[in-house]
């Protein structure tokens, strides 16, 4: 493992920037920090704990609010549950995933709203008469 784990190699940056959105060609303001460098700050952020605002510019990452915009950005446009779909695929057609290990969240799947309440149904079973003394 690379001792600093936040620098994006080649190959995982050729499966990450086809699913980055475009920025805008007419955006107001200073050219945005390359989307590599961003990312490379989100991890740097992430892998050390510390708050987006302690990042340091000398690192050439952008600030701290810049890589958090471009997180958020990002988020929305679902580039990470893309890229876990493609290595999750990557790793199974190299079989280098042990199913067997498999664990469902149920966390993750959205409840279904306005969805009627089974009737509640009454026992028949048995059970003690009711006291008449």
């Amino acid at each position: 493992m690379s001792t600093r784990p936040w620098i994006v190699d080649d190959d995982l940056w050729a499966l990450v920037e086809p699913l980055l959105p475009p920025w805008p060609q007419k955006a107001p303001g200073p050219r945005p920090v390359d989307d590599r460098l961003c990312l490379q700050g989100i991890l740097y952020v992430l892998h050390n704990d510390i708050a987006w605002q302690l990042l340091p510019l000398e690192l050439g990452f952008g600030s701290g609010q810049t890589c958090w915009r471009r997180l958020e950005r990002w988020q929305q446009a679902g580039v990470f549950g893309q890229l876990h779909r493609i290595l999750l695929a990557e790793l199974n057609a190299a079989g280098e995933l042990d199913w067997s290990r498999a664990c469902v969240d149920g966390s993750h799947i959205r409840a279904k709203k306005g969805e009627p309440t089974p009737a509640r149904r009454r026992s028949t079973g048995g059970r003690q008469a009711a006291n008449t003394i």
